[in-house]
Parts: C-alpha cells; sequence; structure tokens
C-alpha cells in the first residue's frame, strides 16, 4: 500500500492574529468541523526553515552545540536557519546558514527530507538538505551574535549520532530526522537517488 499526504482545506468562518512577535506570529482560526461544529484553533504562523546534514569524506556529520532557551537545554544541532529573507531561494538559505555557523561549503547538495515540525500547532515545514564534498570557505567568518556566540562545532561520525539519537540522547529534531534519513537513503536506493537540491517542495507553510 502507498500512502502520501495530501493538500486539503476545511472552511474557515474568521481568523484573527493576537500575537505578532518579530520572527512569527500566533493566529486564531474559527474551523468548521465535518459534522457542522465550529471550533478555535490557536498556531504558529512561520516562515519556514532549512538544515544541512554535512557528512565530510571520514562520514562525520558537522554538528553544532548551542544553548535553547524554551527548553533549558543545550542541543546538538545540525546547522539550520529560518526562510525570513522574502523571496531567497531554500537552497541558498542552506548554503548561506553552512557558511555562517560553520564556515563551510558544499559542492554536492541534495534534498533528504521535507517535515512539518509540529503540525498540530504551528505551520512550520523544514526542508534539510545533504551536503558533501565539503571543503573551508574563503574570506573571514561570519560574525555571531546572542546564543551562537557561545556555540559549539564538531564532526561526529554517522554511526555515533544514530546511537545517540536512539538511545535518546540527541534530541534536537533536525538532527534526528536529518541522521536517520541519511540511514534509510544509504540502506535503500542509495544517496544517488534522493531529490535534487532543487526539487520542488509542496510542503512549504499555509499562505493566505
Amino acid at each position: 500500500m502507498t500512502i502520501k499526504d495530501s493538500a486539503e482545506e476545511w472552511e474557515v468562518r474568521g481568523s484573527s492574529t493576537p500575537f505578532v512577535g518579530n520572527k512569527t506570529s500566533v493566529r486564531t482560526d474559527d474551523v468548521v468541523m465535518p459534522d457542522g461544529s465550529v471550533v478555535h484553533r490557536d498556531y504558529q504562523v512561520h516562515p519556514g526553515s532549512v538544515a544541512v546534514l554535512a557528512v565530510d569524506d571520514q562520514d562525520r556529520v558537522l554538528v553544532l552545540r548551542q544553548y535553547r532557551h524554551p527548553v533549558r537545554q543545550k542541543l546538538w544541532e545540525i546547522p539550520a536557519g529560518l526562510l525570513d529573507v522574502p523571496g531567497e531561494n531554500p537552497l541558498h538559505a542552506a548554503q548561506r546558514e553552512l557558511y555562517e555557523e560553520a564556515h563551510v561549503k558544499a559542492e554536492d547538495w541534495r534534498v533528504l527530507t521535507d517535515v512539518y515540525t509540529t503540525p498540530g500547532g504551528c505551520d512550520e515545514a523544514v526542508r534539510v538538505f545533504l551536503a558533501r564534498d565539503l571543503s573551508e570557505a574563503e574570506g573571514q567568518r561570519f560574525e555571531v551574535e546572542d546564543e551562537e556566540v557561545d556555540m559549539e562545532l564538531a564532526r561526529v561520525p554517522v554511526d555515533e549520532l544514530v546511537r545517540g539519537v536512539l538511545a535518546g540522547e540527541l534530541h534536537n529534531n533536525c538532527l534526528v530526522v536529518g541522521v536517520l534519513s541519511l540511514v534509510a537513503a544509504r540502506s535503500g536506493d542509495g544517496v544517488e537517488a534522493l531529490r535534487p537540491a532543487e526539487a520542488p517542495w509542496p510542503a512549504r507553510p499555509f499562505e493566505s
């Protein structure tokens, strides 16, 4: 049996935006249910994100560790960032994040997977790219700020990351999804069969 997500939009009787933040907002929609009743649904409106699973020629993944205040933890993550530059191509955004956070560039790019982070309460869609053939970027390092000033960088073998994910020691969603997707791709048709870096992205956040 083949299954596939599909687009669908239920009737919205009313909508308001009770909170507008720097990068995201909260929307309240009055949604008509199948039985005709109307319920309120509050959710975060998000510009979307990109993440990069960058793998070097020793099969190590470039990871970074930084403080995440909402969960009060320092998490190991892969380079990632918001699609908050109007009109920016997702691939270009991913390349920019890899440069800004790790001062690294990659010659080979593919789409690893697309996910909704928390579709019950947020419309954020993330595209996770696989980047290979890594090298040091030219020029000066990007000047980081805020939580990124305290950021640590490391290169960790894929097998060690898989162990940490399955042991419950690594929790960042992009890292978890990216690493396990890489392993799945390798055990299936191989990474060469992954979608091209410019593949269509139907899972982008709902916009109105």
